[in-house]
């Protein structure tokens, strides 16, 4: 009876058993590499990112502001004086008194100007009864005269008679004639002793509000030597904002230019009106230049007062619901040869091409009057070379757009016009501007680009064209942190979770 070949099945089953661990083997490791794979086309891709700070492109709005403080004036006022010397005699209104024009206001003690205008009164009469007195006598002189002419003419009388008779007529008519003169002084003395005298009564130039009082009632005025202020009106209903503008900030003023500002005790309620005019004289403090900026605003319900001390914003370009990427994002393109060729060729210009609006305002305040000078002089010399090439200067300055609209204050560019406000105009054509970014796509894949820009910020830009919204771009690298950067020491982020690499955390 044959034995069963019991090697042959055992080595059946292990061939078995091997096939399966085999094909096992096989497909854990087909597993881990297409994990690894996916890893390495998404995970390492978005860790390679994290070392990027990103920001969406998303809509918005923007405004190009030019700050400054200022301080509230009545528009029209007047410094009501007196033009008489004298005691104040009676003051009928106070600070804050509502006046209209005509109204009495104050009045002088007038007894020296009223005796002063008797005299002159009674010295008007007396010469004038000493002209009558003349007249007789010159009337007498005629008939003297007369006589001695017929006399002479049938030879009854000397000529040296003659002669006498006509000088003393003579003689009378002039003295006529110099009291008719003193007459007419003396007229002319009693009507500004009149006037003087009606000036005892000071009545109101306009209509307006008392808004200061620099007299006491009893107090002596003296005004001979200059007219003493009493008080001032004003009329409250609009007023002038006086804005002081650093020089870096000036060149972007325009006329009829948007400007809001706010005051300390208005809880954020804004004030609007429009850039009407730029005073052409500097104050200088501190070796720093100010210009004086001046806007006018309606006052209906007397909310503003005078001296109040503004924070102004003026609007030199805006943009409603528009693109918006962060200016960190954003490699400015200056020139034809691109953003590094433009902005090495302004800063070999000027030193400050690089800087932002509040640096150059500290590098400013910083110079001596003598550098500003000879930077003034450089710049002259950029506009007109520019003009000759008939290309734009290459002042920097930010950029700027009205509605959507890019805008840019060109220093060099001579359509922008300039009328007795002082301010150039604000329909200056001005070129566009252009910029790089670096966009992330959906494979996280990094490309650069060129966009289109309108207003400009220290923050933000508007995307004229070539970025869409949602787009995510890159504004920056990661700073390290404190235990040696973004990831923790001693981890390998090239390695997938499990197997070197940085643990998964949820989100």
């Amino acid at each position: 009876m044959s034995q069963p070949t019991k090697p042959s099945s055992t080595n059946s089953l292990r061939q078995r058993l091997f096939n399966r661990y085999t094909i096992s083997g096989i497909l854990i490791v087909l597993l881990a590499a297409g994990g690894y794979w996916g890893w390495q086309k998404y995970s390492a891709k978005k860790n390679e990112l994290n070392k990027y700070q990103v920001a969406e492109v998303e809509k918005g709005d923007i405004e190009d502001l030019v700050t400054a403080t200022g301080t509230v004036q009545p528009l029209e006022y007047v410094d009501v004086g007196a033009q008489v010397s004298g005691q104040l005699k009676k003051l009928h209104v106070e600070i804050g008194s509502v006046v209209k024009e005509g109204d009495l206001l104050a009045e002088i003690d007038p007894t020296v100007l009223r005796a002063t205008l008797d005299a002159r009164r009674a010295g008007l009469r007396n010469l004038m009864a000493s002209k009558k007195n003349q007249e007789a006598q010159a009337a007498l002189a005629a008939i003297q005269y007369q006589r001695q002419k017929n006399l002479f003419e049938e030879d009854a009388t000397t000529k040296e008679s003659l002669q006498t008779a006509e000088t003393s007529l003579k003689s009378a008519q002039a003295q006529v004639e110099s009291l008719q003169a003193q007459i007419e002084q003396t007229e002319s003395t009693l009507r500004a002793d009149e006037a003087n005298l009606n000036y005892a009564k000071i009545y109101a130039p306009m209509s307006g509000t008392v808004v200061s009082v620099t007299a006491r009632q009893g107090q002596t005025l003296n005004a001979n030597q200059s007219a003493p202020i009493i008080l001032r009106v004003a009329d409250l209903s609009t007023m002038t904002v006086q804005t002081q503008v650093s020089e870096a900030e000036v060149g972007k003023l325009r006329k009829d230019m948007d400007v809001y500002f706010t005051t300390l005790g208005s809880q954020g309620r804004r004030w609007y009106g429009k850039l009407r005019k730029l005073e052409p004289t500097p104050t200088v403090t501190n070796n720093v230049v100010l210009y004086n900026a001046l806007f006018d605003v309606a006052n209906r319900n007397q909310a503003l007062l005078p001296n109040m001390t503004t924070q102004v914003f003026f609007i030199a370009a805006t943009a409603k619901d528009t693109l918006l990427v962060p200016t960190a994002a954003v490699t400015l393109t200056r020139g034809a040869g691109g953003a590094n060729a433009g902005r090495n060729a302004a800063g070999a210009s000027n030193p400050m091409a690089n800087m932002t609006p509040e640096q150059r305002r500290a590098a400013f305040e910083k110079m001596t009057p003598e550098e500003r000078a000879a930077m003034r002089e450089r710049r002259r010399a950029q506009a007109d070379e520019a003009a000759k090439d008939g290309k734009p200067s290459e002042t920097p300055s930010d950029d700027k757009a009205q509605s959507g609209k890019p805008a840019e204050a060109q220093g060099g560019q001579e359509s922008v016009q300039s009328d007795s406000s002082g301010l150039p105009s604000e329909n200056a054509q001005r070129p566009k501007k252009t910029g790089t970014v670096r966009v992330i796509d959906g494979d996280n894949n990094i490309s650069q680009r060129t966009i289109e820009l309108g207003v400009t910020t220290r923050v933000q830009m508007q995307v004229l064209n070539g970025l869409a919204e949602g787009e995510r771009v890159i504004t920056g690298v990661k700073q390290a942190s404190q235990n040696g950067g973004d990831r923790p020491s001693g981890v390998n982020n090239s390695m997938p979770p499990g197997m070197g690499g940085s643990p998964m955390r949820g989100r």
